[in-house]
């Protein structure tokens, strides 16, 4: 039989190439190639790839050298010359990636298209193909499209080998193996079989070793049960066996998980906590010690936690249960014992995450309500028990949020007055306790929030002042927190933006100024932090809006730039996080404004109906979602402004209307009357909008962009002296009249 033709001799055995984003995956896949051994059987075989070697090394993936986007650098293109293979991580990230994109290119220009491979690890292939997907798109164009003879890239499609590490495609194991299997150029189906048959005699000493724990767990339980009802004189020695059987499944749930975790062995990682499941299922509550149940709830809350991290909130939700259940069985024995009390009620808290994580209201809600109860029960026993009107606080705003979330905003503020009264007693009874301070700042920004809801400007700033004042004093305590730094950030944005509604923009833009600046700096300090740029480009919108609507025009545009720049970035990252959707949305809107601002008309038009296309699918999926409800509505009514078609800018309008008020609650809100009345007025409708311009008014209302749309359509808008009053007297902040 003919031989398989000799392959060059090449210094590496492939070439990594990714964007800097997916660094993880890449220092994963290099790890992963690198320290792979290719089983004994296969060694020395000769395919068409050469000769199977016994490891795969070396990987290339240096990418300190790159010079410019059309200079790959001498030592990357040698590597490349020098690679027998190249592998292209692919992503959303690594798909409008120039460095991919050149590396691609170069490396089928060395005539060896032949030998790339892909490995998905997001997106989805040829996903820019789809209308509106085009953000998906995970291959790069140099991979979806041949060359012709002058190594220009053509028009003629081609189809990349890529193995998919997704969760719900080939999994990170055999995508790797479908990887190797490509670079030895042998069968995906020999290599796995090959691999199974090594890996089940290598996992034949661990897979025993928790059998025979698990064995002599079992045993030791029954005879200790066996020892216990033998005689009275056996019990200690019967407690002790059980502790011991106790502490083996302590071993299993501690040490082996976190083995079997560092090796990346889910798989036996969730057997072992099914087993022990299993095990305390058959292990009886009665004629146990109180220590033993306790235990026994101890171990459970770790499984549960172990599996709500991996994302098994079914599971989680279980293990959970089971151990409130014996937490429930303790607290019944001795009601007068707060510390018990309070597991029981932390556990019922748990489940009740869990299924809010899940969107599961109604049990979420169930289940804090139970907790809640069951502090209060125990309330009566322990007087004022500092940490259980703590846990009491947690609760009462969990249960804050999930009301909130269905729209019952009455019961809402309920549950967030008590959780301030709460944590203002606390805080009153221990100063200096940073945890308790944090709990009653995140009260008054509630009840802040709900306030604004309600059209009620003065309370929102007030509460707002108060969560301020409170996130600066613990920064200045601890300067060195960043974590607390960006909270200090955030709602010193939010205070400053609400105060601009009421009229005072000087005040609104120098507190997101400072917001800006803060976050800036923790970019500064953690240049990789997505949640300190995302700070950065919410607020630089917002800023922005502010400077423009004040005539700063120029600020407005360079801060709104550099707004799309991180977020298109971040969007790219995580291209199915709404938040993000949204606040892109929202700086394409306002950058839109500043085109209209500037006579940039068909510039404005096609950043708008762009910020529209990101909003449309979004208020899809949450109707009433207040963030996303008011930025749809502000883009529908700057895309109105810049239509040409007198039809399609009237139902652009008469669709924001509608929107207002079609939402379930927070109908008083002056953001959502204001964006409506602008609505009207450009339909015609000024005598229907008179009644919300009134409300406007007397809720102290004076957003710049209002006072415009007033001021065009010569409406009288004096400033409300009144409410100027109140709220100097209830905030000692003067505010200009606008």
């Amino acid at each position: 039989m003919a031989q398989p033709p000799a392959m060059p001799a090449f210094r590496y055995r492939a070439f990594i190439s990714y964007s800097h984003r997916d660094a993880s995956w890449a220092d994963w896949l290099h790890k992963a190639l690198e320290t792979y051994r290719v089983p004994s059987r296969l060694v020395g075989t000769r395919t068409a790839a050469g000769i199977v070697p016994r490891r795969l090394v070396p990987i290339f993936r240096d990418r300190d050298e790159l010079a410019s986007a059309t200079d790959l650098g001498r030592k990357v293109n040698e590597a490349l010359a020098q690679s027998a293979n190249l592998i292209v991580i692919c992503s959303p990230r690594s798909a409008t990636s120039r460095w991919v994109q050149e590396e691609v290119l170069a490396f089928k220009r060395l005539g060896r298209s032949e030998r790339i491979f892909c490995l998905i690890v997001d997106g989805e292939p040829n996903a820019s193909e789809c209308q509106g997907r085009e953000a998906e798109e995970c291959f790069a164009p140099a991979l979806r499209f041949r060359l012709d003879a002058d190594g220009q890239l053509t028009a003629q499609q081609t189809e990349p080998i890529a193995a998919d590490a997704r969760a719900d495609k080939d999994g990170r194991r055999n995508a790797k193996l479908k990887l190797i299997a490509g670079l030895l150029d042998i069968s995906f189906d020999s290599l796995k079989q090959r691999e199974l048959q090594r890996r089940n005699r290598r996992l034949t000493a661990i897979t025993a070793a928790a059998l025979v724990i698990m064995a002599v767990t079992t045993s030791l339980a029954i005879v200790a049960l066996a020892a216990r009802h033998a005689a009275e004189v056996a019990r200690v020695d019967a407690e002790r066996r059980q502790r011991q059987a106790e502490n083996l499944v302590g071993f299993m749930l501690g040490d082996l998980n976190t083995k079997l975790q560092q090796v990346e062995r889910l798989d036996i990682m969730e057997d072992v906590d099914t087993q022990a499941m299993n095990y305390f299922a058959s292990m009886p509550t009665k004629d146990v010690t109180d220590q033993v149940l306790a235990e026994r709830a101890k171990a459970l809350e770790k499984i549960g936690s172990v599996r709500q991290e991996q994302g098994h909130l079914p599971e989680a939700i279980a293990s959970y249960e089971a151990a409130s259940t014996l937490a429930a069985t303790l607290a019944k024995r001795a009601p007068t014992d707060t510390a018990r009390q309070l597991q029981y009620a932390r556990l019922l808290a748990f489940v009740g995450q869990a299924h809010w994580l899940q969107g599961q209201l109604d049990l979420a809600q169930s289940s804090f309500d139970e907790a809640r109860n069951v502090l209060v029960q125990a309330e009566q026993h322990a007087g004022a028990d500092l940490d259980l009107q703590f846990h009491l606080e947690m609760i009462d705003n969990d249960i804050g949020h999930v009301q909130e979330a269905r729209g019952r905003l009455d019961e809402a503020q309920v549950s967030y007055r008590s959780a301030l009264d709460l944590s203002t007693k606390l805080v009153a009874a221990k100063p200096d306790n940073a945890e308790w301070a944090v709990e009653l700042g995140g009260a008054h920004n509630n009840l802040g929030k709900l306030a604004l809801l309600h059209g009620d400007l003065a309370t929102a700033i007030a509460e707002y002042g108060a969560d301020d004042a409170i996130e600066s004093a613990l920064s200045s305590n601890h300067p060195e927190d960043n974590s607390q730094r960006e909270s200090m950030l955030t709602v010193r944005a939010i205070l400053g933006r609400t105060q601009a509604l009421a009229g005072a923009d000087d005040v609104g833009i120098h507190r997101l100024q400072e917001s800006v600046d803060m976050a800036s700096g923790l970019i500064k300090s953690n240049p990789h932090n997505s949640d300190f740029q995302e700070d950065f480009a919410r607020y630089a919108t917002q800023l922005a809006r502010l400077k423009r609507l004040n005539g700063d025009l120029a600020p407005a545009n360079d801060l709104t730039a550099q707004s799309l720049s991180m977020l298109t970035d971040l969007v790219h990252q995580s291209p199915t996080d709404s938040r993000l959707q949204r606040e892109l949305a929202e700086a394409q809107t306002e950058q839109a404004a500043e085109s209209l601002a500037a006579g940039q008309a068909d510039a404005a038009r096609t950043q708008a109906q762009a910020a529209r296309s990101v909003l449309d699918p979004l208020l899809a999926r949450q109707p009433h979602d207040r963030a996303c409800v008011l930025a749809t509505m502000a883009a529908q009514l700057v895309l109105a402004d810049v239509s040409s078609d007198l039809d399609t800018a009237k139902q652009l309008r008469q669709g924001v209307v509608a929107a207002a008020k079609t939402q379930s609650s927070g109908q008083s809100d002056p953001r959502l009357l204001s964006l409506q009345v602008e609505a009207m007025l450009a339909l015609g409708g000024k005598a229907d909008a008179q009644r919300l311009i009134q409300q406007l008014w007397l809720s102290g209302y004076r957003d710049a962009q209002l006072l415009v749309v007033l001021h065009r359509d010569r409406i009288a808008y004096p400033a409300n002296v009144a409410f100027q009053k109140r709220l100097l007297a209830e905030n000692g902040t003067a505010h200009s009249s606008g």
